[in-house]
């Protein structure tokens, strides 16, 4: 057989396998073929397309679908927030309105202000150190200050600031929660815009253990409560706790409080 005859039966040999694959992708594409919601396609395209996950899904195409066939909360898109929830709205013939706005809060004060157990030398993660001993802090409750918070967040809304606390940048914060569910000792959490009052402090030590360590810890004296005019402020189990839906935002705890650990904002 010669060369030109060989050359031609391989190309004929492989043309005609190329064309029954072709035949076959035609066939299964059109047999195996998934039908898509316009409504989800919709959706999809009004997302941001972050994929951050933060909605609970996995992945904005995941939210839109659960959004369209199982009821999924409009509003459960926290980066595109009320104008895409309105949005939705409008493709899926439902109204929406608009929440208060909620923003991530730091409940520690301590920082540099709190002593350190030991040096570490290590991976910059605060669940790294975390794993040594409950972390380097002389407080187990308070912040690592290690910024595992500031990676987690996609938008570079918070950085760790001078005194080696978190700090949050509402103008760029879309209140995604990531940086909330990436904190190991659960420093972070989600506080109204109206609620002014806080306690930056989470430990349940006796005061005399916290005066030992923290400069700003609180130290369950009581003062704030018997300071506040409506009964808002609490102690328990050493630590004063703001009842939201009764302060009035008097500063009255705040003017009291020995250890700076009740702040307006």
């Amino acid at each position: 057989m010669s060369m030109p005859t060989l050359l031609i039966q391989s190309m004929a040999t492989l043309g005609g396998l190329a064309l029954a694959i072709g035949v076959m992708l035609i066939v299964a594409s059109k047999k195996f073929k998934v039908d898509v919601n316009p409504l989800v396609e919709e959706v999809t395209e009004i997302l941001p397309g972050v994929n951050c996950g933060a909605c609970g899904y996995a992945g904005c195409a995941d939210f839109a679908e659960h959004v369209v066939e199982d009821n999924a909360p409009l509003t459960g898109c926290p980066v595109g927030g009320f104008d895409v929830a309105k949005e939705i709205g409008g493709i899926l013939g439902q109204e929406v309105s608009e929440g208060e706005a909620e923003y991530p809060y730091v409940r520690c004060n301590g920082g540099v202000h709190c002593v350190d157990r030991f040096n570490y030398e290590g991976i910059e993660d605060c669940k790294a150190v975390m794993m040594l001993s409950e972390g380097e802090k002389g407080c187990n409750y308070g912040c690592m200050g290690r910024g595992t918070c500031v990676r987690a967040c996609p938008f570079d809304a918070i950085y760790i600031g001078d005194e080696r606390l978190p700090k949050i940048n509402k103008n760029l914060c879309t209140s995604c929660g990531l940086c909330i569910e990436s904190c190991p000792n659960d420093i972070l959490v989600f506080a109204k815009e109206s609620e002014k009052v806080h306690v930056v402090c989470m430990s349940h030590d006796k005061g005399k253990t916290v005066k030992a360590v923290c400069e700003n810890g609180c130290i369950g004296c009581k003062l704030c409560e018997k300071a506040c005019p409506v009964d808002a402020v609490h102690v328990t189990k050493f630590l004063a706790e703001i009842d939201q839906e009764k302060c009035i935002s008097c500063g009255k705890c705040v003017e009291k409080c020995p250890q700076g650990c009740i702040e307006m904002r």
